[in-house]
């Protein structure tokens, strides 16, 4: 694409805009004179002459939003580098803005320049750089603009370059859809205005045609249809909105483009509607919606409209149709919206029949219906979208009696010559269907690039059973004529033809092709009965040169290259003779002791011929290529084959195979443990035992990743078209299949980097053998191009996957891995590698709990408590899987553990039971319990609990004072407190913790003691319980409260025993000591009444006063001493007693 600029008094033009005489200032007033109404006639000459001047001044409104739209242009593109601009006049002359923008543009680094430039000096050598770039590497032709006008800032020269980038990076370079399809405008000679104009007007629905983008833009419908084409649902009722509301129809349109299209709003809604608008500035604007891509939760708003449904074909047309034969029709819906298609088929009894219906998924939306009339008869078809009936429906096909018999059609004439048929000349043939019966003939021809609706024919019939057709082939190559009778094909169709880009039909057209030469080549030439005024029926020896052209044929493959065949490959290569003329291409191939070597020629098509041999020894080849008697260029080709070898390296990917220019082309060696090092190499130094070269157009720059497992990641960079051998040697040797031979295309309208693959079946693992998986690729926004989905296993065999388009940019693909190995997935978009491509899982055989073995220390007898211990989960024959351990204790509480993965298949358990007895030990696996599951283990205490004592029962504790025993665990070993507890059970039941302190001698339990009496305590180790114990707890001893009472502390008779009581409850346990002292000494006696209390007896032998001492732990109780009077033992029945003072009657 060039573009040439020339610099005139008014502005500057351009060549690649319009398609006319350029791009001026003068061409834009022009324009708008050609619409001058009424009035306007009646202007005088300096009114019109002032109009004109307006126009033309630097304010003009359409020059204002020209430079307003190209300012927004480029900071999308700066936006990408984090830089901004806000007048194209000033800020592009230092060159750092325009390097920036050129470089976000090309996708290419521009040369070396000057990072901070101060003087005008590096300025002007910046720009300079940047137009020289554009000019030689770009191949922009760029005229009358230099460096000083980037940097003074002549405005219009600035506008004229960043329309010139407009036109080359965003209309001319993109392949757009409808270019791919060949659809009009697609021509390499339409211009970017035609180009972008054609894609508009296939977009667009017929009722709303557009002419230019001016004025036909000004109501803002036009964008809302733009928008709602590009994304069907997102604007469906732009047909709805009123012409007279035009800022308002288009800004809703250009928000709803630039929020769910991504489509920047590089002119504003007012600027679209301004009658003023230029149209570079909506050529730039316009030229985002071709790669547009639908965000997703975009608010589509499905609008039906049956009346813009199109149905056409022969089954709905009144006549042609037969019965038993396939009537076909299809219904269009792409401008009616969403909604379903719904065919009713009654044939001449009112009588329902079948309709095939199959969505076609095209860009018009088309449904392709068939039914097959049973009967002879007027039929009714009703079609119906969304529920109603679209327009002429129903429709009322006559159905004839069953077609003839197309077994019985013959088809002849030059136009089904295999050779012979030449471009853009008329050719026939004839179908001759007397014998067949009733039935239409029907013609399709399919081009060179499967096309089917290219080349029309046109079929007459000329008779009865007799049809004439005719048709012009556009362009050489193989084309398929394919003849049908009633609906079924004749015999022999389709017909193959090869259609030449030249001919010769006279033997005055080939002499003026000849030029006599000494050193032509003598050939012969059988000429066919022309239709010309010259009669030539004979043969004719002539000298003369061939009218091939060798030098233009091109050969690739590996077989022609020089290294890197083997004995008993097949070398195989093929030669291209487009644009050589007419030829005869020879290939032969001479062994080491020149003798000649079987070589098979195939031709693929008019300009390609396959060719391969196979080389049956080790030594020199020579591969000799002509074309019409001449070398092609580089034959004859030198080829050394070496001898055949076996290696388990391995390589693939698709860098191997292809790439796009600009994008890497990515592919994997593994060397299977043949060798171990994988390093580049570069420029001829070997580096290692592997090493890769890349020959082809262009040098290719190398990466290489060693994966660290004895495989590595290689990917290069191609910059030119072309072939390109990749060499992968070991040992300064080729490997089997060395060099692979890739061919590089020119960029499309894709980006892989953009593509996004997803799901369990890429994941490393989790995959299971015989059982299928699936993962999801996105590409919905990364263009248009061709997805390959392959994946091998560790042997390299391919393994099936089946990839579903979602109809959404999506696909699903479901792949059965069937080995336990490693496998690879390799994705690529457009020919290149996705990001993360290729995929490395490791499949694994199914799960089963069952080979789960679960072995060690820590799930046999004899297991101690508090010592650490473990076991070993072995999964290694159980498939994939996760563990689970579950690990409780007797009280049924979590015992906590750990899990070491061993890496092998096998897992190693810890833990430290703290408690004796039996605890559980679940395994799960894969989320069922293995059937050895729940684990018993019984701990064991770590201690001999029949060697602990409890120690200081004989002290009875004071009641209110704290109580302590000990238990001598010395011989029993060592223990932690918390492994001591014990139960304190009072006189009444109550009970207590004691609290556990470490001793000397093992541990004391203290407790309190609120009352007297027996305190049970019972112990345990450990869990485990010692024998109870008991101790009492006394009151704390109080003389004063002993009480002593009875008449022998008063009184006494000799020789007869005198008796108290001393009572001590509730004084405390102490020690009572009795003591009488007196004229004789008396023996004391004691009798316990098991009450707190006792009897006291003492015998006196002498009358007299006695003392008796009542001690209470050495101190006398209350009023001790007691004084006693003991008297003589006296006979008072012998004395009398008798007087007056006796008498009862008073004295």
């Amino acid at each position: 694409m060039s573009t040439v600029y020339n610099q005139s008094a008014n502005g500057y033009s351009g060549g690649g805009g319009g398609g006319g005489p350029g791009y001026t200032e003068n061409l834009q007033y022009n324009e708008q004179s050609e619409h001058l109404d009424e009035d306007e006639f009646g202007r005088t000459e300096e009114e019109f002459y002032e109009d004109m001047q307006r126009e033309l001044a630097d304010d003009a409104p359409w020059k204002r939003i020209q430079q307003n739209t190209f300012t927004r242009w480029a900071n999308e593109h700066l936006k990408l580098v984090n830089r901004h601009i806000e007048d194209l006049q000033s800020e592009l002359s230092d060159g750092l803005n325009l390097i920036a923008l050129i470089e976000v543009l090309s996708q290419k680094k521009v040369p070396r320049h000057n990072k901070k430039p101060n003087f005008r000096s590096q300025k002007l050598e910046n720009v300079s750089v940047v137009l020289d770039f554009l000019e030689n590497t770009e191949r922009i032709r760029l005229v009358n603009i230099d460096a000083t006008h980037i940097v003074d800032g002549k405005l219009k020269l600035i506008l004229g370059l960043i329309w010139t980038l407009i036109l080359h990076y965003s209309i001319s370079l993109p392949m757009w859809e409808f270019e791919q399809n060949g659809g009009p405008g697609s021509g390499k000679d339409a211009t970017p205005k035609q180009k972008l104009m054609s894609w508009i007007q296939e977009k667009l629905p017929p009722e709303l045609p557009i002419t230019n983008f001016t004025s036909d833009w000004n109501d803002g419908r036009a964008i809302g249809a733009l928008v709602d084409a590009c994304a069907p649902g997102l604007y469906p009722d732009w047909n709805d909105r009123d012409p007279k509301n035009a800022l308002e129809n288009a800004k809703e349109a250009m928000d709803l483009a630039e929020h769910w299209l991504g489509v920047p709003q590089l002119i504003q809604p007012h600027e679209m509607i301004n009658p003023k608008v230029d149209e570079q500035s909506m050529m730039t604007y316009l030229s985002q919606y071709p790669s547009a891509k639908l965000k997703p939760g975009a608010p589509i708003r499905p609008k039906t409209n049956s009346a813009r449904v199109r149905c056409y074909g022969k089954g709905i047309e009144p006549n042609g149709n037969h019965v038993d034969t396939p009537a076909k029709f299809h219904v269009e819906t792409f401008a009616a919206g969403k909604g379903n298609v719904d065919v009713i088929i009654i044939n001449p009894k009112g009588q329902r029949e079948k309709c095939d219906v199959d969505f076609r998924n095209d860009k018009n939306q088309t449904y392709d219906c068939t039914y097959y009339p049973t009967m002879e008869g007027q039929y009714k078809i009703i079609v119906k979208f969304a529920g109603q009936e679209v327009p002429k429906s129903p429709f009322s096909p006559y159905v004839e009696g069953k077609a003839g018999d197309a077994s019985k059609c013959r088809a002849h004439g030059p136009g089904l010559e295999s050779n012979g048929v030449m471009v853009d000349k008329p050719i026939w043939f004839e179908i001759d269907a007397a014998d067949a019966g009733n039935g239409l003939a029907e013609v399709v021809l399919v081009d060179p690039r499967s096309r089917q609706d290219v080349v029309p024919v046109a079929v007459k019939q000329t008779s009865p059973g007799k049809f004439r057709c005719e048709y012009v082939p556009r362009e050489p190559g193989l084309h398929s004529v394919n003849i049908f009778f009633g609906g079924r094909p004749i015999p022999n169709s389709p017909y193959g033809v090869n259609v030449s880009s030249s001919s010769i039909s006279s033997y005055d057209d080939l002499r003026d092709r000849l030029t006599t030469s000494e050193d032509d080549y003598y050939s012969s030439i059988e000429l066919e009965r022309s239709k010309s005024t010259t009669s030539v029926d004979t043969i004719y020896a002539l000298r003369y040169k061939n009218a091939s052209d060798a030098k233009k044929c091109r050969v690739y493959g590996r077989g022609i290259q020089p290294k890197g065949v083997r004995t008993g490959d097949v070398a195989e290569f093929r030669v291209v003779t487009k644009d050589a003329g007419e030829g005869i291409m020879k290939a032969t191939v001479t062994g080491p002791d020149d003798s000649e070597i079987p070589c098979r020629v195939t031709k693929a098509n008019s300009t390609t011929y396959e060719c391969g041999y196979v080389p049956n020894r080790t030594g020199h080849y020579t591969v000799n290529i002509t074309y019409g008697g001449a070398h092609v260029p580089k034959s004859p080709f030198p080829v050394d084959v070496g001898p055949y070898k076996d290696s388990r390296i391995r390589a693939f990917g698709p860098g191997l195979e292809g790439g796009i220019i600009g994008f890497p082309a990515d592919f994997v060696v593994e060397t299977n443990g043949e060798t171990g090092s994988l390093v580049l190499l570069f420029e001829n130094n070997q580096l290692g035992d592997i090493s890769f070269s890349i020959e082809g157009p262009s040098q290719a720059r190398i990466e290489c990743n060693d994966n660290g497992d004895g495989s590595a990641n290689v990917r290069y960079w191609p910059t030119i078209q072309g072939e390109y051998a990749v060499h992968i040697l070991c040992n300064d040797e080729d490997i089997p299949h060395s060099p692979f031979m890739a061919w590089i295309e020119a960029p499309g309208n894709f980006d892989s980097t953009k593509v996004k693959a997803y799901g369990p079946g890429l994941e490393p693992s989790g995959q299971i053998i015989d059982k299928p998986t699936e993962f999801t690729i996105d590409t919905h926004n990364a263009g248009e191009a061709a997805l390959r989905v392959q994946a091998i296993d560790q042997d390299y065999q391919p393994v099936d996957i089946h990839v579903k388009n979602n109809g959404n940019g999506t696909y699903t693909c479901r792949y059965t891995p069937r080995n336990p190995n490693r496998h690879c997935i390799l994705i690529d978009y457009g020919g290149v590698a996705i990001p993360h491509s290729p995929f490395r899982v490791w499949p694994t055989e199914p799960s089963n709990p069952s080979k789960v073995r679960v072995y060690g220390s820590g799930v046999e007898r004899g297991v101690k408590m508090n010592t650490l211990t473990q076991f070993t989960v072995d999964c290694k024959e159980a498939g994939p899987g996760d563990i689970s351990i579950a690990l409780t204790d007797t009280k049924n509480q979590d015992v906590p553990f750990t899990i070491d993965d061993n890496q092998d298949g096998t897992f190693t358990i810890t833990y430290t039971p703290k408690l004796p007895g039996v605890h559980c030990i679940s395994v799960l696996f894969g989320d069922n319990e293995i059937p050895i599951s729940p684990i018993k283990v019984n701990i064991e205490p770590s201690v001999d609990v029949n060697k602990i004592r409890v120690e200081g029962l004989e002290t009875m504790p004071i009641v209110g004072q704290p109580a302590q025993v000990t238990l001598n665990t010395l011989s029993a070993g060592p223990l932690p407190a918390n492994a001591i507890h014990a139960r304190i059970v009072g006189p009444k039941g109550n009970t207590q913790e004691a609290i556990v302190t470490p001793a000397a001698q093992g541990y004391n339990l203290r407790f309190n003691v609120p009352e007297p009496g027996i305190y049970i305590i019972e112990p345990d180790v450990c869990t485990l319980p010692l024998h109870p114990v008991q101790i009492t707890a006394i009151e704390p001893l109080d003389p004063s409260k002993v009480r002593a009472y009875g008449p022998g502390l008063s009184q006494g008779t000799v020789n007869k025993p005198a008796d108290f009581i001393v009572d001590t409850r509730g004084a405390g346990n102490g020690q009572l000591a009795v003591t009488v002292e007196g004229p004789s000494e008396s023996k004391i006696d004691y009798q316990d009444n098991n009450d707190g209390s006792c009897c006291v007896t003492y015998h006196p032998t002498v009358s007299g006063n006695y003392n008796i001492n009542i001690l209470y732990e050495g101190k006398h109780i209350p009023d001790s001493p007691f004084r006693s009077a003991v008297r003589a033992d006296l006979d008072t029945r012998s004395i009398r007693c008798y007087g007056p003072g006796l008498d009862s009657n008073g004295v």
